[in-house]
């Protein structure tokens, strides 16, 4: 049986069926809405439900408070319609201008900025190059049916290997491959572009990044693309870690940082060992924007990283800095432990 959506903010209008659900259909449809993990984890896709009734489906409450759930929102990679439905939600259609692809790739170097971070450097067959939009990520299809979904690094320019910043999650059993198995000419397969968060060039506000541990990853694309196509934005880049080692690639955003008057890099560190003799900003990373930018009503923010650190900064930012809850744009890595 089929359903009908109606999009109310923007009069678009499609159709489901019943195992469907309401991110499929519209993606089916030609219509992108915010998405992350697809899992019900990160809280990507959340929107209203303003009309008719929806089986929520299965989703982390993290994700989508009970509270939440009752003042009428949903997540719309899980909810599928039961009634015809009228929905409030954002739409992104410049990620729908890329077709999504499954492709296979060789490990070509496995570099280890740090201990528990390993950056993969994949090469796709001759004459093939990944397209996608800055920030965007893919997902790995392994053997046993399952995914995991890391964010592209490179940038669409630099397209010469596909670049992973991939965080060891001890006890995960798809990155305790990677650091425990995996070597050069492996092969994997993988599905992409995927993925909302990326640079609204619409915009001419300036722009505060926030990234904690291997958020850095998408960020790193989405500036080197901002550099190279000569986005004239002025850009501040706030990276959170526990300890100075966290920032695996720190000498990347100083080096921008030196070069270019627009652009600011201001690291942060929560919880450093005396050892480490670090003498920059602590704390949380969000904390140290709101310390530097007490009024966000004129910036627009993109977040990425762990998820504690992306709902922290969306939900102070809008709160008490003033930033218009449209103007923040996020990705939280959410692990296989996260999901549902």
């Amino acid at each position: 049986m089929t359903h009908k959506v109606t999009i109310r903010n923007t009069g678009h209008e499609f159709t489901v069926e019943d195992a469907q659900s309401i991110l499929q259909g519209a993606m089916d449809a030609g219509l992108v809405l915010p998405y992350g993990c697809r899992d019900g984890a990160c809280g990507s896709c959340k929107g209203k439900l303003i009309d008719g009734t929806l089986d929520y489906g299965r989703y982390s409450e993290r994700a989508l408070s009970a509270d939440e759930r009752r003042a009428g929102s949903a997540l719309f990679c899980q909810a599928k319609a039961l009634t015809d439905v009228v929905i409030e939600a954002r739409e992104v259609r410049k990620a729908g201008d890329i077709q999504i692809r499954t492709l296979p790739a060789r490990v070509h170097r496995i570099e280890r900025p740090a201990d528990d971070v390993a950056v993969l450097y994949l090469k796709l067959p001759a004459n093939e190059r990944l397209q996608f939009i800055p920030g965007q990520y893919l997902d790995f299809l392994l053997r046993d049916g399952s995914r995991r979904s890391f964010s592209m690094a490179n940038a669409p320019h630099d397209d010469e290997f596909v670049q992973l910043h991939v965080r060891h999650v001890v006890g995960g059993s798809f990155t305790d491959h990677v650091f425990g198995k995996m070597k050069e000419r492996d092969i994997l397969r993988f599905e992409a572009p995927l993925g909302t968060f990326f640079l609204r060039e619409e915009s001419d506000k300036p722009i505060v990044f926030v990234a904690s541990g291997t958020g850095f990853a998408p960020i790193k694309s989405i500036i080197e693309s901002a550099f190279k196509r000569g986005i004239a934005r002025p850009m501040s880049l706030y990276w959170g870690g526990r300890r100075p080692k966290d920032l695996y690639m720190d000498d990347l955003p100083k080096g921008w940082a030196r070069e270019r008057a627009d652009f600011k890099y201001i690291p942060v560190i929560s919880d450093a060992l005396p050892e480490d003799a670090w003498l920059g900003r602590t704390g949380f990373v969000h904390r140290a924007v709101m310390e530097d930018f007490p009024d966000l009503s004129g910036h627009q923010v993109y977040a990425c990283g762990v998820p504690v650190m992306v709902d922290a900064a969306r939900k102070d930012f809008t709160t008490q800095c003033n930033l218009p809850e449209e103007e923040f744009f996020s990705d939280s890595f959410t692990t296989a432990a996260d999901k549902v």
